[in-house]
């Protein structure tokens, strides 16, 4: 059981049954969670390094957990005081982690493209935790862990990506896991936030919130990035919320079956109101455990670990 490439930076990259074998390897590792003892061996001896650029709570916090309970060798390098702030270069980085031992590196870089330079120079895994507005493809599988846990499967599915497409980087690979696994996929937002000719990746796009609504299964909500607002793409957060905020009158729309998602974090208030958070059709909790569990199913995918036994404890 192996993925066919030694890194993990675009799904673009992955075939369907690659995924499927991802989705199927959480599955065993989510096993894990409901042991006395939360922790296999399978990775003993494996270094894993997280190499964070731009700041993660949920992510990096998901990634060393998930090589905790693997029972690697983690750790974590805060660029903030390495030897980066004196000039350093991403490759030199890399390669004198690797020769120390690294076997992983997880990367999270705002400039897209960095975890394939990255990979292009080591020969250690790379795993990208997000680069830029261009990918993060842990995110998209956990998402898609959950929507076919929680709904029993994806193809066919109708899933509509609410909010920032244009600088969302969970968008992009969440539209390429969605149309690998056979789903229907649907974008909304303000023109402003969706990208030119993004039915190219094989999306219909809505601009009208209600009707985009329509007979959709699942709904992926988009944090609204404030920190990328400054170039004038939306008059005011009080009218995006107007007009595609996700309350529960707006959900009446869609009907009694729908699943509620969001990466998190969360403007409670602005893209989705707190009782649609938290409300019943809500996953987003559930997503913050599946997250560990496909890091999990990386991280042993990635580096060829020991086979997990299975246990009843």
């Amino acid at each position: 059981m192996s993925l066919k490439h030694k890194d993990l930076v675009d799904l673009k990259d992955l075939t369907k049954e690659e995924i499927e074998l991802t989705l199927d390897t959480a599955e065993s590792m989510k096993e894990i969670f409901t042991r006395s003892i939360k922790k296999v061996p399978t990775l003993r001896g494996k270094t894993v390094v997280s190499l964070f650029y731009e700041p993660s709570t949920r992510t990096k916090s998901s990634f060393d957990l998930a090589g905790k309970r693997l029972s690697a060798d983690m750790m974590s390098l805060s660029v903030s005081t390495s030897s980066v702030v004196k000039g350093e270069s991403l490759v030199d980085t890399a390669m004198n982690l690797e020769v120390m031992g690294a076997d992983v590196v997880i990367i999270r870089h705002g400039i897209p493209g960095s975890p394939h330079l990255l990979a292009e120079t080591i020969d250690a895994a790379v795993l990208n935790a997000g680069d830029g507005s261009h990918a993060h493809p842990t995110q998209a599988l956990l998402d898609m862990y959950t929507i076919r846990e929680k709904r029993g499967k994806i193809e066919g599915e109708t899933v509509l990506i609410v909010g920032d497409i244009k600088h969302s980087r969970v968008a992009r690979s969440n539209i390429w896991a969605l149309n690998k696994l056979g789903a229907k996929v649907r974008v909304a937002g303000p023109p402003t936030l969706i990208p030119p000719e993004i039915e190219r990746m094989g999306v219909e796009v809505y601009y009208d919130l209600q009707k985009a609504l329509e007979g959709v299964d699942v709904v992926n909500i988009l944090r609204i990035q404030l920190e990328r607002q400054e170039g004038g793409f939306l008059p005011s957060l009080r009218e995006y919320t107007k007009f595609y905020g996700i309350n529960e009158e707006v959900l009446k729309l869609v009907g009694d079956d729908v699943t509620i998602m969001h990466p998190g974090p969360m403007n409670r208030g602005v893209e989705i109101m707190p009782e649609v958070a938290y409300g019943n059709d809500s996953v987003i909790l559930e997503q913050v455990p599946n997250g560990v569990a496909i890091r999990m199913a990386l991280l042993y995918l990635l580096t060829g670990g020991e086979q997990i036994e299975k246990t009843t404890n």
